[in-house]
């Protein structure tokens, strides 16, 4: 359970640095996300959901 909350930490740690370092870029980042159809949003989480998963099992 530490393991996954270190996980989870650092994920929250990774995910703040855009909008911390360059809040323009995400907000344009942002806006251009929620311009794609649901299927296109479907693709990324999916293919977000396998590297990691690939990259979890390399690793462990």
């Amino acid at each position: 359970m530490a393991t996954l909350g270190a996980a989870f930490a650092l994920m929250l740690i990774i995910e703040g640095l855009l909008p911390l370092i360059a809040p323009a870029a995400w907000r344009e980042a942002f806006q251009r996300v929620a311009l794609l159809r649901n299927g296109q949003i479907r693709f990324f989480g999916a293919m977000s959901v396998l590297c990691g998963s690939g990259l979890y099992y390399a690793l462990a």
